[in-house]
């Protein structure tokens, strides 16, 4: 791909958006109250033994109690031997095969290598190496200069930012990728990674120094997390001792149904994209002439079908991309249905072959290729298949450090500064808060876990702040479609849509000039004087309100940019508004051909 023709499609894609600030200052309201879940240790009563009911009749009966203890001792050494001899003849006991899952395990723990110069014990303890935990011991530092801060990462990478994995990247040259550099909206390059290498500490100069830093040990994960002794344990045997401790892993992919029980051989075609190394293994397969066939109609599978589409048209070696599932249409899960066909179309001309309404039956293999049979008698033939189907918490240290996990939303349950127990906070995707407008939520985007991180970090320094914002989301599929959201984005609320309509001259010649449209998906056109979309509409610019018990809940500004703060205040007054025409203005939405674009009414800079 030509560097002039990059360039070119990313100013077309971003032009107009504001940079995305990685490290933002969203000021958190103390004002406003949050509810906190009570936690309360629970007590037990111990027993205690009468001895005054032991006589001297026990003495008496003794004989008879060595008897019996004779008889169980003969028992048990014959069913150990029975067992013995069982397990020996490949009879199999389920408490045997525990017993070989656990010398496995320590086993493999032995392979890892010792970390060197691990400290005994560490004031923060963070868990996890992504953007939150970044965020986090940003803001530990920045209340606590002396702190002194280890991160342990299951990643052999120092924190890095991960919307360019199924964004900037693919649109980036060779040589940037090769630097692990993306180009941004303005056209200049950066790194994925959040600091230089040189920031980090080895941990004897941690141990050692008297002004604090930031070490990361990477390529280990936690395995047991005790919180009475303040002591986690890592899956090479060592462990190390914490007073305050952020647990922030994050999602992993959670794969579709159709890709369980299956070979091995066939399993090794079956890729995700949530890690630096899972872009670059499939950065490599793109380069070759593959089918690639992507399952999921959300952000993450729509965002790659439209980055691998584009620059399979430009490449000298095209590749053929599919993007299956079985949803009406792309982003389905956030779209109401009209809108989400609509955006298909758009996915389409990216050079995508979209196939929706569909499920995987079996996966095959069909010479030197994938076979996939789906639900409507249709085979499809592919070289590798990318599962962006779903994701799930990482909640792994549930058990051990005895925390709650939401049965319904997933991820821990923590109360509204972010602590699941004493001295252990959550922070990112893993984490359940109670949101005081909107009620119990799990958020799994980049500026929910950067604010989410900076304040379990604030909070780990004693500040004791409620978490009180509304994070944002965004994306861009393609030149036609880029869009920002914010509160609950569910399409199975009431949605109201305004959009602005081409008007004939524009059909024509693609002028500028535009309507007002309304459209409305689910209420009765008497009730709000609105009528229902049709298969003619074009949704080119708007804005989608979703409403609970009347009062809206979550915005999705379509094709509309620097306006986030707007809606966020909106969503944060909780009210009901008559007119979502008149609401609409409040964004500058150009209504007639001789409107003139105002600035926004919101002057205030958003920081999202």
């Amino acid at each position: 791909m030509s560097s002039v023709r990059i360039c070119g499609h990313i100013l077309l894609r971003y032009k107009r958006r504001v940079s995305c600030q990685l490290w933002t200052s969203h000021g958190l309201r103390r004002d406003e109250l949050c509810l906190s879940r009570c936690f309360s240790n629970s007590t037990g009563k111990g027993s205690s033994t009468d001895h005054n009911k032991f006589d001297s009749t026990e003495s008496g009966q003794s004989s008879n109690r060595y008897l019996l203890i004779g008889g169980v001792a003969a028992a048990s050494i014959g069913g150990g031997l029975l067992l013995y001899n069982r397990s020996r003849s490949g009879g199999g006991d389920r408490s045997l095969s525990r017993d070989e899952d656990v010398k496995r395990r320590k086993e493999e723990e032995l392979k890892k290598p010792v970390i060197q110069d691990l400290p005994e014990s560490i004031k923060y303890l963070l868990i996890g190496g992504g953007t939150s935990s970044f965020a986090a011991f940003r803001s530990i530092r920045a209340n606590d200069p002396k702190a002194k801060v280890i991160v342990i990462s299951e990643e052999n990478h120092e924190p890095y930012m991960r919307p360019p994995l199924s964004k900037e990247f693919w649109f980036s040259e060779n040589e940037l990728i090769k630097e692990l550099k993306f180009r941004q909206w303005n056209g200049s390059a950066r790194s994925i990674y959040f600091e230089h290498p040189d920031f980090y500490m080895d941990l004897k100069k941690l141990t050692d120094t008297e002004t604090g830093g930031v070490s990361i040990i990477k390529g280990y994960k936690v395995v047991d997390l005790n919180p009475l002794h303040k002591k986690a344990t890592l899956d090479n045997g060592q462990f190390i001792h914490y007073e305050k401790c952020l647990i922030a892993p994050g999602s992993r992919s959670k794969h579709a149904k159709a890709f369980t029980n299956i070979p091995a051989d066939i399993k090794s075609r079956i890729l995700t994209i949530y890690t630096l190394d899972d872009f670059l293994k499939l950065k490599n397969i793109v380069s070759e002439d593959n089918v690639i066939t992507i399952v999921g109609e959300g952000l993450l599978g729509s965002e790659l079908a439209c980055a691998l589409g584009q620059r399979s048209s430009v490449v000298h070696k095209p590749v053929a991309v599919y993007q299956i599932f079985s949803e009406s249409g792309n982003l389905r899960s956030i779209l109401p249905d009209y809108l989400s066909r609509w955006a298909t179309d758009k996915v389409r001309n990216e050079g995508a072959k979209v196939i929706p309404e569909v499920d995987i039956k079996s996966v095959l293999k069909s010479g030197n290729k994938l076979r996939l049979e789906l639900s409507d008698g249709q085979s499809l033939e592919t070289d590798y298949i990318i599962d962006c189907s779903d994701a799930e918490p990482n909640v792994d240290l549930a058990k051990s450090a005895r925390l709650e996990v939401d049965d319904q939303l997933g991820g821990y349950r923590v109360n509204s500064e972010l602590q699941a127990r004493s001295d252990i906070w959550v922070s990112g995707a893993a984490s359940c808060y109670y949101d005081v407008k909107l009620g119990r939520r799990r958020v799994t985007h980049h500026d929910h876990a950067i604010i989410s991180g900076r304040l379990a970090g604030t909070n780990m320094t004693g500040a004791g702040k409620s978490f009180t914002h509304q994070s944002m989301f965004w994306s861009d599929l393609g030149a036609d479609i880029g869009f920002e959201a914010i509160g609950l984005i569910d399409p199975s609320l009431p949605t109201v849509g305004v959009f602005a309509k081409p008007s004939p001259k524009s059909k024509s010649s693609s002028s500028s000039g535009e309507k007002a449209e309304v459209s409305e998906s689910t209420k009765s056109e008497d009730e709000l004087k609105l009528r229902s979309p049709n298969s003619n509409d074009q949704y080119e610019k708007g804005i989608i309100f979703y409403l609970k018990n009347d009062v809206i809940v979550g915005i999705m500004l379509w094709n509309i940019f620097d306006r986030i703060s707007i809606a966020r205040r909106i969503v944060n007054e909780g009210r009901v508004f008559e007119d979502m025409s008149e609401v609409a203005k409040l964004f500058n939405l150009r209504f007639f051909e001789d409107e003139e674009e105002e600035p926004a009414s919101n002057p205030e800079k958003d920081n999202s």
